[in-house]
C-alpha cells in the first residue's frame, strides 16, 4: 500500500486475490479513513469482475469493498482464517460470476450495490442474507445498516 502521487483521498494497493498471476493494482478512496499502517496486510473483500479504470492516471483492476456509516467508513474484510482468494457466497444464491464485459454493459454493480448493506454485528448482506466465506461471514467491525460499496 502506497500513497497516490496526485491524489489526496486514493491509496494505490497490491492486494493478493488467489491468482496465479500474482496481485492486483487497486486504487481505493481510503486514504482519510485508514493510515498506511492500518491497511497493510489486512484482509480485503475485492471485486474482481470489473473492468479496469484509471483512477488519477493509476490502473485499478478491481474495488476494495468498505461499509460507509455517518462518521465513519469501516472496511468489509472476510474472517481471519478465510483462504486468500476465496470467492464469497451468499446463501440461496447460485452460479458463476458473470464476464466483465457483462458487468459494465448490464451496469451489474450499481444494481447489487444497492441490495449491500450491514447488519447487526456488522455482517455484510446482499438483500438481507449474509456474505459469507467457508469461514464464516465477511464483517465491518461496528457499523449496522450501513450501504457498501
Amino acid at each position: 500500500v502506497w500513497n497516490h502521487e496526485t491524489a489526496d483521498k486514493l491509496y494505490c494497493e497490491e492486494i493478493d486475490v488467489g491468482e496465479e498471476t500474482g496481485p492486483r493494482q487497486i486504487a481505493s478512496g481510503l486514504r482519510g479513513h485508514y493510515t498506511l499502517e492500518e491497511m497493510q496486510d489486512k484482509k480485503v473483500l475485492v471485486i474482481c469482475n470489473m473492468k479496469s479504470q484509471k483512477l488519477q492516471g493509476f490502473e485499478s483492476f478491481g474495488m476494495v469493498l468498505a461499509a460507509k456509516g455517518e462518521d465513519k467508513v469501516e472496511l468489509v474484510s472476510p474472517p481471519d482464517n478465510a483462504p486468500i482468494g476465496e470467492r464469497v457466497f451468499v446463501t440461496g444464491l447460485t452460479g458463476e460470476p458473470i464476464s466483465m464485459p457483462q458487468v459494465k454493459k448490464r451496469k451489474v454493480f450499481e444494481k447489487v450495490a444497492k441490495a449491500l448493506k450491514t447488519i447487526d454485528g456488522g455482517v455484510a448482506t446482499f438483500d438481507g442474507k449474509p456474505v459469507e466465506t467457508t469461514a464464516g461471514p465477511c464483517k465491518a467491525p461496528t457499523l449496522v445498516g450501513a450501504p457498501i460499496s
